[in-house]
């Protein structure tokens, strides 16, 4: 192959054969093409256990696909078009895995696709975005076909198997704003983040917000539930509606505790201004205690200190 190194490519840029980054790119897609057709090559005498231009052994005789010309075809690459010519044997049960079958796009290009298309990027938008930077267009049902790959991995995520005890499972809200039938409204996504046994953090799953009430608490744990989820020792949540009663309904035995973050904002609610930050100083003595005998004495001193001021 003529993969050029650096000193060839100082000598080329020396003497003037390249005089401009076309030039560069270029060079770039005979590389490509080269290397592209010599492993696809290399993949058809492996398959056929004899390299090109080397007759059958003997143990080939009774064996007899061979090679059968080539298929042309052009790749769709995030660099440029690449026409390369992949080998094909007689009796077509050769597969190649390095550009498969059908297949006219490089896998560069799909995880562009794929980037353009979580950012936010309409398909339409994906199509012009190709076509201005890199000189090449897609149908809008190919572009569509490869995001699709995003939903079913998505489905896969969500569907995946969970651990059967969580000793902590924490649940909490995030607002996001999100274009719905050409409008952009703001959205609340409900996170819910499991501890294992290990102390390994992991994402369990996200909610979109719709009128939350027990049934739909009920309908997300009952989820969790058939992922094999048996017991959580302590749900961490944010008082939110409902969620109490579909936890008592569904995991009886777990202990429900209202976040940390979200008792002592609504224990500042009390507080003027000016004593807020020597208050959640105080506060967070108490909660970070090593254990309960310590809280509890932080607490006598909580007391001491903020009961006249805020009884």
């Amino acid at each position: 192959m003529s993969l050029i190194n650096h000193k060839e490519l100082k000598r080329q840029i020396k003497t003037g054969e390249f005089t401009s980054l076309d030039n560069i790119t270029d060079e770039f897609k005979n590389i490509l093409r080269e290397v592209i057709q010599t492993a696809s090559e290399e993949e058809l005498s492996s398959h056929l256990g004899y390299q090109k231009y080397h007759a059958n052994t003997q143990n080939d005789i009774n064996n007899l696909n061979h090679r059968n010309g080539h298929n042309k075809k052009t790749l769709k690459s995030k660099y440029a078009n690449i026409d390369v010519a992949i080998p094909r044997d007689r009796q077509g049960d050769f597969e190649p895995q390095l550009v498969k079958k059908r297949e006219v796009i490089l896998d560069g290009s799909e995880d562009l696709i794929l980037s353009l298309y979580t950012k936010g990027m309409s398909v339409r938008d994906i199509q012009n975005h190709l076509d201005d930077l890199y000189g090449y267009e897609l149908s809008t049902q190919t572009i569509s076909n490869i995001t699709e790959k995003i939903m079913i991995k998505v489905d896969e995520w969500q569907n995946r198997p969970l651990e059967a005890i969580y000793p902590i499972i924490f649940m909490d809200a995030t607002v996001l704003k999100i274009k719905i039938d050409s409008v952009v409204k703001n959205i609340a996504i409900y996170i819910m983040l499991g501890v294992s046994l290990e102390g390994r953090k992991e994402i369990i799953g996200f909610w979109i917000g719709e009128n939350e009430t027990s049934k739909y608490w009920l309908t997300v744990l009952n989820d969790i539930k058939k992922r094999g989820v048996k017991d959580v020792l302590i749900f961490a949540i944010d008082g939110l509606n409902g969620f109490n009663q579909a936890i008592e309904a569904t995991y009886p035995q777990s202990e429900v505790q209202r976040c940390i973050v979200h008792q002592i904002r609504s224990s500042l609610r009390f507080v003027s201004w000016k004593d807020r930050k020597a208050v959640a100083k105080d506060l967070k003595s108490i909660y970070t205690a090593l254990n309960e005998e310590q809280a509890l004495l932080s607490l006598d001193e909580f007391r001491h200190i903020w009961d006249k001021k805020y009884p």
